[in-house]
């Protein structure tokens, strides 16, 4: 529950700018300032840190069987022949109840550390969401300007051929094909532009801030070694997880609940004193009592049997669930790791492709210049470098989702 308090901090004292905007126009944003930014704003989380007090609450009721219990009461009435007054104060404390109240407290305990780790997972996810949809930003905005670079360089390929083609170097084939090259890469541009934009529309709702002005984002869309090995994301991973801290708490009050259900065996044993004023006028007769009671419950219809019975039930349900979920953690760490070093593999191999489209562009626009070269070869050249291009960011953003992933599969903060 090590982020509990600061996540709770973060939603108590006022954030920076809340008198204004949340997000300036024109900010420049880093990864941790998104986070921080969905932190403040994302309702989920502002959900799950109110079921946390809901449960807090729950554990002060529990509680109460501890203390006294006090009540007042008055009354009138009248018959034919009188009025009669009647006012009594009386007090019961529990003396002795078997440990049903204080399992009832560990119980309720149990349940306010499970629904804390559920905030913490919540918060782990939310955060998730917003770095895969920080890195969708600048892929989208790296393949963007690969689509704008084809465009220029289509431009001048097609500005190069009508020179030829005007001094009769070049068919007029050369231009029309140049043309429709143009053309295609103002449609990629386009389409490149709009991804990028819902790229933007998903980051602001990731952050909880649909409505966000116009803002730029940090690049920080490059390669760093992350240096963890499958072992020690397994262990951090059982020792970490928020959500499989839930399950253990609830499988825990799960354990409790068996010998609360225990209790209805046993006998009560209780305090009680009243004091008591009554009569047809003033001033009214007063008198007192106090005593102990026992109530030890001799049949009743099997009831508590049932609820021991359920209990257990309801144990070896959540006792299947944690095994089931550590099952699942280890299948989501693997992934995430395997994923992690497929995309750490790919990584220096695109480098190298793009390294070589460059090459081969160069030698075709060459070719073509020197007039031993024909348009297709240009063109296939240039779709090799944006292709290239595109697969070395789309290999930079993967390694960057699978360290995100991996990250929150193994309880990472």
């Amino acid at each position: 529950m090590k982020v509990i308090m600061p996540i709770i901090l973060l939603l108590i004292v006022p954030f920076r700018a809340e008198a204004g905007e949340i997000i300036k126009k024109g900010e420049l944003l880093t990864l941790e300032r998104c986070i921080e930014i969905a932190v403040k704003k994302q309702p989920n989380i502002v959900a799950a840190v109110n079921t946390a007090d809901v449960n807090q609450s729950k554990v002060s009721e529990a509680k109460a069987n501890y203390y006294p219990q006090i009540d007042w009461s008055s009354g009138y009435s009248r018959t034919s022949s009188s009025d009669q007054y009647s006012s009594s104060v009386t007090l019961k404390q529990n003396i002795y109840d078997f440990g049903k109240t204080s399992t009832q407290v560990n119980i309720q305990s149990l349940n306010l550390d499970s629904s804390k780790s559920d905030l913490e997972n919540i918060t782990a996810q939310i955060i998730l969401n917003v770095k895969q949809a920080y890195y969708g930003v600048l892929q989208a905005k790296k393949n963007r300007d690969v689509a704008d670079e084809t465009v220029k360089q289509f431009k001048s390929h097609l500005e190069q051929a009508k020179g030829f083609y005007e001094v009769g170097t070049k068919p007029k084939f050369d231009v029309t094909k140049a043309e429709v090259d143009l053309s295609n890469s103002r449609l990629n541009l386009i389409k490149a532009t709009n991804a990028f934009k819902v790229a933007i529309a998903t980051l602001n709702n990731a952050m909880g801030v649909p409505e966000a002005p116009e803002y730029t984002v940090e690049d920080n869309l490059s390669f760093k070694e992350y240096g963890i090995t499958f072992e020690e994301a397994i262990d951090r991973a059982y020792k970490n997880r928020p959500d499989l801290a839930s399950v253990v708490f609830k499988r825990e009050a799960a354990e409790k609940s068996i010998k609360l259900a225990n209790t209805g065996y046993y006998p009560v044993v209780a305090g009680n004193a009243a004091y008591n004023r009554s009569g047809e006028k003033f001033p009214l007769s007063e008198g007192w009592d106090a005593g102990v009671t026992l109530s030890f419950p001799i049949f009743s219809g099997f009831f508590t049997k049932y609820q021991v019975e359920e209990a257990k039930a309801n144990l070896d349900v959540f006792k299947a669930n944690e095994e089931l979920l550590r099952q699942n953690i280890f299948l989501e760490v693997q992934q995430a790791y395997l994923n992690l070093k497929e995309a750490e593999e790919r990584i220096p191999v695109a480098e190298l492709i793009v390294k070589q489209a460059e090459e081969n562009l160069e030698l075709a626009n060459g070719r073509y210049a020197a007039g031993v070269g024909n348009p297709i070869e240009v063109t296939d050249a240039q779709v090799g470098m944006s292709n290239a291009k595109s697969s070395y960011i789309q290999a930079l953003y993967d390694y960057k989702v699978a360290q995100a992933n991996l990250e929150k599969a193994a309880g990472i903060k």
